[in-house]
Parts: structure tokens; C-alpha cells; sequence
């Protein structure tokens, strides 16, 4: 396969403003997104924010102690004759409630800019930048945008380095001989001003007293700067070839060229503290090794010569998604929503989307990838365990939307969900398969043993029924539903037999006795409810899911990212095939075509997964960038990009009890013709 001409044919080219889309480089840990100019130039041209963010740059509003969860009033649930409280919405307190769903969030770490100047030294207006193209070089990891600026042409090169959180330019233009093209760097406030659950939240440029800009260290090639917001702090680093550097501003420091060398060429680097200096060369051969490296190893799917007019949009979707995963999740933390690019649900992550992040990891030959972030749940365990204690529970209780402190956020809905539970033991399988070692076991062992223990002793006994039942209080993946009402939603139960059985495997293969408990639930556990031939949302919906028929249609995941030992096929066939007819498809989220489409391959229905991938909708559109656009102010979705490379390994490879076939998953009507290689099945 030759992999360099599979990636580069879906190098983006951007020929205008493409205000959804903006590119962005990164390495995981940091990433940097920028317009058309290859900085943050222009962020009024573009309804999704250009952001600079990390995984260590976070923010408290006014210190780390402003308020705690004991400033918020706990609702109690009734829970099988005791009460159970969790932090949802209060009816008072909002400012508390606010504050602990906003901090910590991540901050914006800076915008860079350029400034062009008329030959009067007047600012020249985007509208007066022409003959736009821009293209990412997915091979190398380098951007290269062009354009001109008063017929002049400009051309930079844009790159991060992939260890260091390091942004790196080139720009050649001979408007910096007459001193037309300077460079600025612009910190904004740190705080957080928008209490919209899901809105892009814009930096704030007005409250420049809310923070401290110090040059601690300068010379005539290098500055150190201290960045100071309450009880938080970071530095930046710039350094330069050739250039004058001033601050220009109170928040504001500007490099202008020597108005010798038509180029200029430097490196500003981000830490906490001690930022590294890597020498600009340095940074672009990095980079360049780093992607040539990267796309050699690991998985790779080829659909030339596949007759369906879709397959190449497919093969697009599948290669920048790769990108898009490695430097948006593939960090020591688990990703927000959005990545780097910018803030969603303040930028804080939500476990119950760590598998859509992070699964394919392993399925492409990257577990490597998967494991950084991974390790971060025995990081907070303690706090897992003590959630649990205070609800009554055994083992660890995972919650489901934290920032990197791990303390669960209070919501409406978050304190509910319960999916996010099983995700470390069936992460860490994965994990195993890919490198089945007593090493490895011994690392997650305790991880995925309290993980079990909370499952088995939130299963609650109905001697009626004479089997374990989830809820309530729940709110199943289909968040539509009332926790106090909500009971036995078909994919928690047959991920929680999941996990159960995998902890079962976990004390085997390391000769310890497994709790007891784990096997009872897992054998008594409820039947998923049925209604009229399908799969209910869950037991005491008095509705088919046709008639609440938005959201996510959970129910049809018990077969498809799980192996449906609960699931009866023709059942989840008559669930699926009204799902796909009747479902509020505007309401549904970019992971549910690929959840549904791995629910079809199951059952055989090729077409059907395919069209699922590839259906019409908002939330499945793939942007130029490659990201999964969801509606105005969530233009970046990377659950989307990770479930799509999910399906595809799981479609193109197999799974356990796929039938014996090449691509077991597409349709073997000779309009697909499938290429894989290091691409590993699924369970």
C-alpha cells in the first residue's frame, strides 16, 4: 500500500475563508488552530474560535476555593428504600452552581497574529487579502498558506512540535523588507463568561485587570514572559532570527522584521513554567519525522478503485480523522469534546465520551496513543471511591463531566448517566489485546476491579422480576429521559454483563480471587424490555422509542459496540431499521451513525452500515478540516472522527463472530474494494 500517496491525497486545500473550519496543528498534548493567514489573524472572519490550549493550562475563576460542592444544594433520589443525593440543577445558589460547572476551564494560552500594513502603515482589512490557498501537508504535519496582500504575495509555513508545545513560522514576503507585515501576541482574560452548557466560549479581550503579563528575561533574540490569573500561572518563550521585538500593548507584544530580509522565521513556546527553545529548523524536521512516522505505522485502509461514488469522501473522512484524534485526544488526559480548538462545556472532558475518543486507538495499531490517557483514571481514583462511599456504593463511581482536578461537575443530567462506568475495564481490554502482558494487568487491576465493585453493588435485586436491575435513579445514553423514572436501558444492561465478565477475566488471567458479586450480576442480570417487536429506551418508557424518537437511539448499541449476549438479532434488526426510517436524525450526535452502523454490520446488514456512515444529516457533515460539525457554536466533535474510525477497523476487519470474509462489515457487491493493513478486529 503506499500509504504517503493514500494520506496526501486528502491534504486539506483551503481556496477562501472557510469560517466553520479552521486548521490547526498539535501533538496531543497542545494544539494550535489558525485562519488562512496561518495565525490567529483574522478570528472575526470565523464562527469557530482559533485557539491556543493544552491539557496543563487550566483556570480557577477567583482561586481554587471559591466554592465547593457543599455550596450547592444535593437532590436526593429514593433508591430502592434509601435516599441517594446527587449535584444537580439547584433552584437557588446558581452562582455556585455556575462557578463549579465553569472551573476549572481551560484557557486560552494566546492568540498570534499577524498585522498587515498599508504603505501608509494603515491595518489592512481581510477583505483586502486575495488569492487565497492554503494546504496542510498531512504528510509532514506542516501547513503552508498563501496569499497576497496588496498584490504582494505572502507565503508561510506553519508547525508544532510534536513533544514540546512549540508553534513555529516561516514567512517569506518581500512586504518585510518595507516593514508591512509585523507579528503580535495577545493574551486575553482568563475567566469565562458565558454560562451556555455547549456555546463556543470566545476569549474575553476587555478585562485586561483580570490578569498580569510580566517580561521576566529579554534579549535582542528572545523574550520569557509570566502570565499571572489568580492563583494560576504559565509562561511563554518567543524567540527570533532577525527582528525587532516591543510590547506594544498592556496584554500586547508585537515583532516587526528587520526591513532587511524578506523573511522572518521564529518559535513561541507555552509551559507552566520553563519553556523549552527548540531552533525553528529543529522544530519543522520534528515535525516532519514525527507524521512520516506516524502514518507508516499503525492502521491504514485504502478504497481505490471502489466503484461507489461515496467511497472517496469516506477515505477522506477516515485519514483526517486520524489527524484529528492523534493531536486533539491522543493526550495524558481525557479530550473535551472539541479538542484544542476551543472550548466546549468549558473545556472540561466527559468520561461518558472517552471510549468514542479514544476505542480506535488499538483498532489502528496505536494503543500506545489510548494508554496515556487511559492512566489518568488512577489518578483520581481516590476520588472515584470516595463518590461512591458517599452515595452507598462499593468500588469507584467514574464521573462523567470533570476537568483535570476530577471532581465531578454539577448538571441537570451528568450526575445521572451511568455508561461512562464500564469504559475503563472495556479501554483497558483493549489495551490487553494489543499487548497482553502481567505487566499491563497489574497497572489497571485495582482500576478495573473498583470499577466492578460499583457495578455489582448499584445492580439492585427484584425478587419479582428474579433479576438484577439497573435504576432507577438513571439517566440511560439517551438523555431525554427522567432520572426517577428511567430503568433497564438496553445497552447499560448488557454493558454492565460486559464489564462484569471482563473483570471476571481480569482476576483469572492474575490467579485472584474474583468478588462473587461480579458473577451474580452478571448472570442475573435483567433481559433488555421489548414493546411491539423492538427495544424500548428503557423498562418504564410508556413509549416506543418511535414516538420519543430524538437524541441519541442508544438501545440499538447493546448489539453493535457490544456483542448483544442479551440482544435477540431479529429484535435489534426491526429496532434498527425503524431507527434508521423514523428517527429525529437532526437530534441525534455525530457518534450514533457510526454506533448504528457497527449495529448493522452485526446483523449482516452491509448497505445499511454504510449508509449509515455516510448518511446525510448536519451531524454527519465532515468539514474541510475533517471535523464533525454539529450546529452553530459545536463546530468541532471529535466523538464523531473517533466512533467513524471505530466502525471502519470494526467493518473492514472483523470482530469475534464476524464471518470469515474479507471487509465483513461493507458490502460485498463489488462496488467497494477494500485495502487494509495493521488494522486489528473488534470484540
Amino acid at each position: 500500500m503506499d500509504r504517503k500517496c493514500l494520506v496526501e491525497r486528502h491534504n486539506p486545500n483551503i481556496n477562501k475563508i472557510e469560517p466553520l473550519a479552521p486548521l490547526s496543528v498539535g501533538n496531543g498534548e497542545f494544539g494550535f488552530s489558525f485562519d488562512f493567514t496561518g495565525l490567529q489573524t483574522y478570528p472575526e472572519a470565523y464562527e469557530s474560535p482559533l485557539g491556543t490550549q493544552s491539557n496543563w493550562g487550566w483556570h480557577y475563576t477567583g482561586g481554587k476555593d471559591l466554592y465547593t460542592e457543599e455550596d450547592i444544594r444535593y437532590q436526593s433520589f429514593a433508591t430502592y428504600g434509601r435516599q441517594v443525593q446527587y449535584p444537580m440543577k439547584p433552584e437557588d445558589r446558581e452562582e455556585a452552581y455556575h462557578w463549579l460547572r465553569q472551573n476549572p476551564h481551560r484557557l486560552q494560552l494566546g492568540r498570534i497574529a499577524f498585522r498587515f500594513l498599508t504603505e501608509d502603515h494603515q491595518e489592512i482589512p481581510v477583505e483586502n487579502i486575495e488569492h487565497i490557498h492554503q494546504e496542510h501537508h498531512l504528510w509532514t504535519g506542516i501547513v503552508e498558506s498563501q496569499y497576497t496582500v496588496d498584490g504582494v504575495p505572502v507565503k508561510v509555513y506553519t508547525a508544532c512540535h510534536p513533544d514540546e508545545d512549540i508553534i513555529s513560522l516561516k514567512i517569506i514576503s518581500s512586504l518585510l523588507k518595507y516593514q508591512r507585515i509585523q507579528v503580535r501576541l495577545l493574551f486575553p482574560a482568563p475567566d469565562v463568561t458565558d454560562n451556555a452548557w455547549a456555546k463556543a466560549t470566545f476569549p474575553d479581550w476587555e478585562a485586561d485587570d483580570r490578569h498580569h503579563t510580566e517580561i521576566v528575561e529579554k534579549d535582542e533574540q528572545s523574550v520569557l514572559l509570566k502570565r499571572v490569573l489568580d492563583d494560576d500561572s504559565y509562561q511563554v518563550s518567543w524567540h527570533w532570527e532577525q527582528g525587532n521585538w516591543k510590547q506594544t500593548d498592556r496584554h500586547e507584544f508585537t515583532l516587526s522584521s528587520d526591513g532587511v530580509s524578506p523573511e522572518l522565521s521564529f518559535t513561541i513556546s507555552f509551559a507552566s513554567e520553563d519553556p523549552a527553545y527548540v531552533e525553528r529548523k529543529a522544530v519543522f524536521s520534528a515535525s516532519q519525522k514525527h507524521w512520516a512516522d506516524f502514518w507508516q505505522t499503525g492502521g491504514a485502509i485504502d478504497f481505490s478503485g471502489s466503484t461507489d461514488p461515496r467511497a472517496v469522501e469516506l477515505e477522506r473522512r477516515i485519514v483526517l480523522s486520524q489527524y484529528l484524534c492523534a493531536i486533539h485526544s491522543g493526550g495524558a488526559l481525557p479530550p473535551q469534546e472539541t479538542g484544542y480548538m476551543y472550548n466546549s462545556w468549558f473545556g472540561k472532558f466527559h468520561l461518558e465520551m472517552h471510549w468514542w475518543h479514544a476505542a480506535h486507538f488499538p483498532l489502528w495499531g496505536r494503543a500506545h496513543i489510548l494508554e496515556k490517557s487511559l492512566a489518568w483514571y488512577n489518578t483520581i481514583l481516590p476520588l472515584a471511591k470516595d463518590l461512591a462511599t458517599s452515595q452507598g456504593y462499593e468500588g469507584a463511581r467514574w464521573p462523567k463531566m470533570v476537568g483535570i482536578d476530577g471532581k465531578q461537575s454539577p448538571s441537570p443530567v451528568a450526575p445521572g448517566l451511568i455508561w461512562q462506568q464500564p469504559h475503563p475495564i472495556a479501554l483497558a481490554e483493549l489495551l490487553y489485546e494489543a499487548n497482553p502482558t502481567e505487566e499491563l494487568l497489574e497497572k489497571y487491576k485495582e482500576m478495573v476491579f473498583t470499577s466492578a465493585d460499583f457495578m455489582a453493588s448499584y445492580a439492585q435485586w427484584d425478587e419479582e422480576k428474579g433479576a438484577y436491575v439497573l435504576g432507577p435513579p438513571l439517566i440511560p445514553a439517551q438523555e431525554c429521559h427522567r432520572m426517577e423514572e428511567s430503568m433497564n436501558p438496553p445497552y447499560e444492561l448488557e454493558y454492565w454483563k460486559y464489564g462484569l465478565d471482563i473483570a471476571i477475566k481480569w482476576a483469572e488471567r492474575l490467579t485472584v480471587k474474583a468478588n462473587p458479586a461480579w458473577t451474580k450480576v452478571a448472570q442475573l442480570i435483567s433481559t433488555p424490555p421489548v414493546k411491539e417487536g423492538v427495544y424500548l429506551a428503557h423498562e418504564n418508557c410508556e413509549q416506543t422509542y418511535t414516538e420519543k424518537k430524538h437524541d441519541h437511539p442508544s438501545m440499538v448499541g447493546a448489539l453493535g459496540i457490544l456483542s448483544g449476549t442479551l440482544i435477540d438479532n431479529e429484535m435489534m434488526r426491526n429496532t434498527l431499521i425503524k431507527v434508521y426510517k423514523e428517527w429525529d436524525w437532526e437530534s441525534a450526535w455525530g457518534w450514533d451513525f457510526p454506533m448504528c452502523a457497527m449495529t448493522a454490520a452485526r446483523l449482516g446488514e452491509k448497505k445499511l452500515a454504510v449508509d449509515f456512515l455516510l448518511m446525510e444529516a448536519t451531524k454527519n457533515t465532515y468539514l474541510a478540516n475533517g471535523h464533525n460539525y454539529q450546529r452553530p457554536g459545536l463546530t468541532a466533535y471529535l466523538p464523531g472522527n473517533g466512533g467513524l474510525l471505530t466502525a471502519v477497523a470494526m467493518m473492514a476487519c472483523g470482530w469475534k463472530a464476524a464471518p470469515n470474509a474479507h471487509g465483513p462489515g461493507f458490502p460485498n457487491d463489488g462496488e467497494w474494494k477494500i485495502k487494509h493493513e495493521g488494522l486489528h478486529a473488534w470484540l
